[in-house]
């Protein structure tokens, strides 16, 4: 499976998302060169290449009418502009930049433009569902209808360029599935059109809403409604990057210097086949294709988890037994519960609890309606598992299915407890014997 993975540590805007993508495409001058003949009215645009913090990568500069748009007043990335249409306001959020013309367009006058590019039916539909989700945004800011929001010119053409060039980007790569990490969102305030606002935007906020964000260190905006709405659309999962072969970086650089590097790191790769298996000594070519390392393949699940741990003294074996089958009917990944001696010298036992990050809430109930306990500690651990999957076997005692697990370098099969014991009753043996039995006959 092909892997798209974002790493959005400084943030993101559609040009900076833009630029890391086409640091992944295998034709870069011709890409642009197709993208320069779209149809984007007044647009130019330029791909340089800059340096941050050491690093090389790639910046595309968006021109209207000659110009790039520059945010006057705060930390943005980028300079999509929605504002209604008494607004004289233009840059990313409606940072001041008033020299320009004030014409404003609906979203029909929009999709309208959209309709008469040469693009594909597919990648437009993609442009407007992804501005849909920024006038869906601004509309609930302001307290309008879609139909009743207007976009500045100059915002509305530079978000567009944007917009088309990471479509255009995401169809040609065409990733199997696309991740991201963490989103940092700066933290502060800016100053708009209708006064100063919190950081993240109000619309940037909306559009993040279910996505893992955080307000780092940078005090300015990292995020812009365009770049957030661009993840929305393309993202299937975020967390940590997965297990995989790298075989493209991409590097998509912001306008703005800071301390860290200020860029979106597109990472382009292919996870293992978690059914392969291999000896620890196959090598694997550099990206030189000079030199040569020694890699085990892994073809492995890897996952962040939660791990919840409570100490509880005032239940029965009974009752913890029933607390933890509940708990995995549930969902929750694994349930035990260990013997501890707790204050007073008094015997209880630990239970511990995993579960997935998507399921934190649900299992955080669980465990306050089936234990007694009235707290508990909560900490994210990395996961490690071997690759799973269940085969079913034809034997002398009927069927009997195997648990196959395999994955750094090793492979092992295993009977299922339950035909064992089913063996067993029916044959009056010992599970030892059904083992034999179910292996040999």
């Amino acid at each position: 499976m092909k892997i798209l993975y974002l790493e959005c540590n400084m943030g993101i805007a559609g040009d900076m998302l833009m630029s890391a993508l086409l640091e992944l495409h295998p034709h870069k001058e011709k890409f642009m060169g197709r993208f320069g003949r779209i149809g984007i009215p007044k647009v130019t645009a330029e791909a340089q290449s800059v340096q941050k913090c050491g690093i090389t990568g790639t910046h595309i500069s968006i021109k209207i009418d000659g110009t790039e748009e520059v945010s006057q007043d705060c930390h943005a990335h980028g300079h999509h502009h929605t504002h209604e249409e008494h607004s004289h306001v233009h840059g990313e959020h409606g940072h001041v930049h008033e020299e320009h013309s004030h014409s404003h367009h609906s979203m029909a006058d929009i999709f309208e433009i959209i309709d008469r590019l040469s693009l594909s039916e597919k990648v437009k539909s993609d442009v407007k569902q992804v501005y849909g989700l920024i006038a869906e945004a601004e509309s609930r800011v302001h307290g309008k209808t879609v139909e009743e929001i207007h976009f500045h010119e100059v915002g509305m053409t530079d978000a567009i360029a944007d917009i088309c060039g990471c479509c255009m980007l995401m169809d040609e790569i065409s990733p199997d599935k696309i991740m991201c990490s963490a989103v940092n969102t700066g933290y502060g305030q800016v100053r708009c059109a209708h006064g100063t606002v919190p950081v993240p935007a109000p619309a940037t906020a909306l559009l993040l809403q279910g996505i893992p964000v955080y307000a780092g260190e940078v005090q300015g905006e990292l995020t812009t409604p365009t770049g957030a709405a661009l993840l929305k659309y393309f993202v299937e999962e975020y967390g940590a990057m997965p297990v995989i072969g790298i075989e493209k970086i991409g590097y998509g650089m912001g306008q703005k210097d800071f301390a860290a590097a200020n860029c979106v790191r597109a990472i382009f790769g292919e996870t293992f086949d978690s059914e392969e298996t291999f000896d620890s000594g196959e090598v694997f070519e550099s990206i030189s294709g000079e030199q040569k390392v020694q890699a085990q393949k892994p073809g492995t699940e890897q996952a962040e988890v939660v791990e919840f741990i409570c100490s509880i003294d005032d239940m029965t074996a009974e009752e913890i037994a029933f607390a933890m089958e509940r708990l995995l009917e549930s969902g929750a990944l694994e349930a035990y519960a260990s013997p501890i001696t707790m204050k007073k010298s008094r015997p209880a036992l630990e239970l511990t609890v995993l579960a997935a990050k998507e399921d934190r809430e649900k299992i955080v109930q669980k465990i306050f309606r089936y234990t007694t306990t009235i707290g508990f500690r909560e900490r994210i651990c990395r996961r490690r598992v071997l690759s799973r999957r269940i085969i079913e076997k034809d034997t002398a005692c009927g069927k009997v299915r195997y648990k196959e697990s395999s994955g750094y370098g090793v492979r092992r099969t295993k009977a299922e407890f339950d035909d064992l014991k089913r063996i067993a009753v029916e044959q009056d043996c010992s599970i030892a014997q059904a083992r034999q039995k179910a292996e040999t006959e």
